[in-house]
């Protein structure tokens, strides 16, 4: 067998990758590789042409003999928790690549990484660079902010799970202060459990509901024991931003949600409210 019949088992590039969460799937549609795309998580909503794609996965659990059948040349995933998946796949010899992006830097790094997999480096460099331009024009635009804002962005309501790295780092560049700075070094979400009696000592200015894959409820929030006296609550500064635009580690948080943040953050600084779309709901942004 000669060299060249060799070389042509096997693409130059991966063609058929399965991606366990969103973030993977945005990047390669983003950079005009969505036609690889051939297995998507159930939670994907960004693009929305990506869920015409067969769903073979939720976060913590994955369809392992539907993936095989794919016949992936490669397989994303995201973050420790989804480990056994992977040994799993890898166990059955397929090639998995699982990413551990937790800060703004770190999802740049896993834009470049994923189009460098795909051969499109250059593609991907070029949408890094946008992701960044954006954000250096929210950095700017937050010098004129009258003051900066206390926030607290909380992902989960019983038990209480305060922002991950790159929502706090993403509240910083926009202007605002987050009253929880040490969770940013807390990789898991027990490690960033907080008391919300301590919290209302803190006295935000702003709250930020996001609860993970679950409509966040202002009943709920304001409800809490010692929270009548915060000044978020007082002033009606409480905002819902959905979790697909912000606790995604890819696009999402460096395009719409970081968007929506900045109108949170420039509004509250401005002693103003932005509307809600119906009585008792939380205000949003988008």
């Amino acid at each position: 067998m000669n060299l060249d019949t060799l070389l042509a088992a096997a693409p130059r590039w991966p063609t058929r990758i399965v991606c366990m969460t969103e973030e993977t799937t945005e990047i390669l549609y983003s950079i005009g590789a969505g036609d690889r795309v051939v297995g998507i998580s159930g939670y994907t909503v960004r693009p929305p042409e990506a869920r015409e794609k067969p769903k073979i996965s939720a976060f913590l659990t994955a369809k392992i003999e539907e993936i095989l059948d794919l016949k992936p040349d490669l397989v994303l995933g995201f973050s420790d928790l989804q480990r056994e998946i992977a040994r799993d796949l890898i166990e059955r010899g397929v090639p998995v690549y699982v990413f551990n992006q937790r800060s703004v830097a770190e999802i740049l790094q896993t834009v470049r990484v994923v189009a460098a997999l795909v051969g499109m480096s250059a593609e991907g460099e070029a949408l890094a660079a946008r992701l960044q331009a954006k954000l250096e024009a929210h950095a700017v635009a937050a010098r004129e902010l009258p003051r900066r804002p206390r926030v607290f962005f909380e992902e989960w309501h019983e038990p209480l799970i305060a922002g991950i790295r790159w929502v706090t780092e993403l509240i910083e560049i926009v202007g605002g202060e987050d009253v929880t700075p040490e969770c940013r070094l807390e990789q898991g979400a027990k490690g960033r459990i907080v008391d919300p009696a301590e919290i209302a000592r803190r006295d935000p200015d702003v709250v930020i509901a996001s609860w993970c894959g679950k409509k966040a409820i202002r009943e709920k929030i304001v409800a809490r024991a010692g929270w009548e006296g915060v000044r978020a609550v007082r002033d009606d500064q409480l905002y819902e931003i959905k979790s697909t635009y912000i606790l995604q580690p890819g696009p999402a948080a460096l395009t719409d949600g970081v968007d929506q943040l900045a109108r949170i953050v420039a509004a509250a600084a401005r002693g103003e409210q932005l509307p809600r779309r119906r009585a008792g709901d939380l205000r949003r942004a988008d």
